[in-house]
């Protein structure tokens, strides 16, 4: 089994990148935010969760072990595939889908996350004994995480109010700095990112 690899990015496509090592060049599937943080010619060195079925072999590759060990939690979830599991992780930061299935809140998973309410409340009754496992980044305590979230649907909420869907809300919402914080501010920098003016 192949646990990780590290090499050139001879390719990058919309879902997966190909990483040339030793001759041969590996398809590694990936998340949105990995895949567009990535340059062509560039090292690359990733953990490798590897997939084996009758007519195919695939690599899903992760920055990091503890982003690998989230995602070994979510397929192990029913009904949840590595590639269903892959666009979750690409939706939204680790910590907040701790926070939120800690919090057994369901429906806070599924306007941050964008994955429908059953699928949700299976997230959260199959893994929220099992997250004792995985621990916070840098000791991030759950009440900042859970202001996160909310101060994140909210943002979410009045992007939706001004015309946006909500998928267009997550992934502007995304890519604003981290540091950024309060409703209004998450909304202003999220429509920069949209394109619009604001006044």
């Amino acid at each position: 089994m192949i646990a990780s690899i590290k090499g050139q990015i001879s390719h990058i496509d919309a879902k997966y990148a190909i990483i040339e090592t030793g001759g041969l060049g590996y398809k590694v599937f990936l998340t949105s935010d990995t895949i567009h943080s990535l340059k062509n010619s560039s090292p690359a060195s990733f953990w490798i969760y590897m997939v084996v079925r009758d007519d195919a072999m695939d690599l899903y590759g992760f920055v990091s072990k503890r982003e690998k060990d989230f995602f070994e939690l979510l397929i192990s979830v029913s009904s949840i595939g590595p590639k269903s599991a892959l666009n979750i992780l690409g939706m939204v930061h680790i910590d907040m889908l701790v926070s939120a299935i800690r919090s057994g809140s369901t429906s806070n998973l599924v306007k941050v996350s964008g994955i429908g309410r059953k699928t949700a409340e299976k997230i959260v009754l199959e893994l929220k004994d099992k997250l004792s496992s995985l621990s916070s980044s840098q000791g991030t305590d759950d009440v900042g995480l859970s202001a996160g979230i909310s101060s994140d649907m909210d943002a979410i909420e009045a992007l939706k109010a001004l015309g946006y869907d909500a998928d267009e809300a997550r992934e502007a919402l995304k890519k604003i700095d981290k540091e950024i914080e309060g409703t209004g501010q998450k909304v202003k920098a999220a429509l920069k990112m949209l394109n619009q003016n604001v006044r």
